[in-house]
């Protein structure tokens, strides 16, 4: 974003605009980390947030994640993490962060469904500490041959 890359500035004003970066330029620029790379795993956080952007990765990647992790917790302990996350965020309040969860939940859900019909969905029970957390998250790490997509709730 802040760089003289091809996208850099396209990025700095959409973000300024409040907008949303496109999913095809987002895809490119996963794209371009993972070619540069000597890795053949990824681990991708947060991503795809939509279906358009699991659209865009596919088309453009020309594949489909081998397995996608879905950290699943419920609204009362995401509000109370980021409630006690004390970022100074000024979208740190409770309102605001229910209506986040609502979109996230509007945009991601039809996602988590794509991939859980397609028998590539590891639901994890997010609530524990993170040694329990991480206990879930192994055998999809021992499964995995290619790709990884992690999506959150924030």
């Amino acid at each position: 974003m802040n760089s003289d890359s091809e996208y850099g500035s396209m990025i700095l004003n959409t973000i300024r605009e409040g907008s949303i970066v496109p999913s095809e330029v987002t895809v490119k620029l996963i794209l371009k980390e993972m070619k540069s790379s000597d890795n053949h795993k990824f681990l991708i956080d947060g991503f795809p947030r939509s279906e358009e952007n699991r659209k865009a990765f596919e088309q453009i990647i020309g594949a489909e994640p081998r397995i996608v992790l879905f950290f699943d917790c419920p609204e009362e302990e995401m509000v109370k993490r980021l409630l006690r996350r004390n970022q100074g965020r000024i979208d740190d309040n409770i309102d605001t962060i229910k209506n986040r969860l609502k979109v996230f939940e509007a945009l991601n859900l039809p996602v988590i469904d794509y991939y859980a019909k397609r028998g590539k969905l590891y639901r994890i029970n997010a609530v524990g500490t993170a040694d329990e957390i991480f206990e879930q998250v192994r055998p999809a790490f021992e499964a995995c041959e290619v790709y990884i997509y992690l999506l959150l709730f924030l």
